[in-house]
């Protein structure tokens, strides 16, 4: 059979020049795991991390010392999407569009739409991943980051975080929204500079490399989050520093996965990884900086929008074409589109029917942070 798919190309092309220009600063700024790209859909691979060491006095002996014995922990990632958006045609539209000269023209309209859908699915999907498994934040809440005319105490203050945690320094990603990226574009004249940021590229394409060794990026789902309604909670007995799982009573309401929460005594604002169940809500590592008491008041910060800082190493992204059985399906021809900005290929599949066609633009693919030491929230 003839490559049915092979006249279609320019189309799918075209399509991806356009889906290019979409805000999707997750996706390039992730890292991919080949392992996880392998299994099947809800298949778990384990992606393993390592603890941090303790040292030991050198002690003149016959022997070496019998130590350097490890635990290495490890965190589930899976395959837990699959999903395809249809573009069909009949032939009496087919037929008709021709004839009007603009066949062509709305088929690649309607596979940029295809192709967007996914995309933002997926560049929805890192946000919620990251944001909700960051460690602390830094910011306040409400007021948006980068408002004040040469101050750069929003870079540093997130960057800051990072370092302490102990986040590799070689590839940094800080991922902003609209509102934080109008206040770097209108208020931050420094970066348009040349003499002083070194580069023109603020100015002439309202976008710079890197500041503080962070790569910044642009993500257009990165808005609003609304608060848990947790009021008047206290800690449950005393807490080690270093502790991130928190138990608390008294108190009402609830708090949830990305709220970020304060402790009495404690200015360091800590993030929820896990919403509160059973007693217990858990912060991201390396928990606790400070000691909490027993009693000590935990406040439930307000609502506000989360833009992200990151090491690429500490969230995983895996894509692959959906698995076909042995021996394939009824698809007639399928091909594989490469965007050259997020990196994401999707397969295309036709499928004829009844004095109709059918293309599906198709993708798996799962996620997750590994490393929340390794993410910060700059809030606004």
């Amino acid at each position: 059979m003839a490559n049915t798919l092979t006249g279609l190309l320019p189309d799918m092309y075209e399509a991806l020049d356009v889906i290019s220009r979409e805000m999707t600063g997750f996706i390039p700024a992730v890292s991919r795991n080949s392992n996880v790209e392998r299994a099947a859909i809800g298949q778990n691979v384990l992606v393993p991390v390592t603890n941090s060491a303790a040292s030991a006095d050198n002690t003149p002996g016959v022997t070496a010392p019998n130590t350097g014995d490890a635990v290495v922990d490890n965190v589930q990632v899976a395959i837990t999407k699959s999903k395809h958006v249809p573009v069909r045609w009949n032939g009496e539209e087919t037929k008709g569009l021709m004839n009007a000269g603009t066949f062509s023209t709305i088929q690649a309209d309607r596979f940029y739409q295809a192709m967007r859908t996914l995309v933002n699915e997926i560049e929805n999907d890192l946000w919620l991943e990251a944001y909700k498994n960051a460690s602390r934040a830094y910011g306040t809440a409400g007021t948006t980051p980068f408002g004040t005319a040469a101050d750069m105490s929003d870079f540093a203050g997130v960057l800051r975080i990072l370092e302490e945690n102990g986040a590799p320094k070689t590839d940094l990603q800080l991922v902003l929204g609209h509102a934080a990226i109008g206040n770097l574009r209108g208020k931050q004249s420094g970066l348009f500079k040349v003499n002083e940021a070194g580069s023109s590229d603020m100015l002439r394409n309202g976008m710079t490399n890197r500041i503080m060794g962070m790569a910044i990026r642009h993500s257009d789902p990165i808005s609003l989050v609304t608060k848990g309604s947790g009021a008047g909670y206290l800690t449950n007995g005393a807490a080690a520093a270093g502790s991130t799982g928190i138990a608390i009573d008294t108190g009402t309401g609830t708090i949830l996965a990305g709220d970020i929460i304060t402790l009495n005594g404690d200015t360091n604002k800590y993030v929820v990884n896990s919403a509160l169940a059973g007693g217990v809500t858990s912060i991201g590592k390396p928990g606790l900086l400070l000691a909490a008491a027993d009693g000590a008041a935990l406040t439930v910060g307000n609502s506000y929008t989360p833009n992200v800082a990151f090491a690429r190493s500490a969230i995983v992204l895996a894509t692959r074409a959906p698995a076909k059985p042995e021996g394939g399906d009824a698809a007639d021809d399928t091909t594989i589109i490469t965007d050259p900005v997020t990196g994401l290929s999707f397969e295309i599949a036709v499928y004829r029917q009844f004095l109709q066609v059918v293309y599906h633009v198709r993708l798996a693919w799962g996620y997750r942070a590994i490393k929340s030491e390794h993410i910060a929230l700059l809030a606004g």
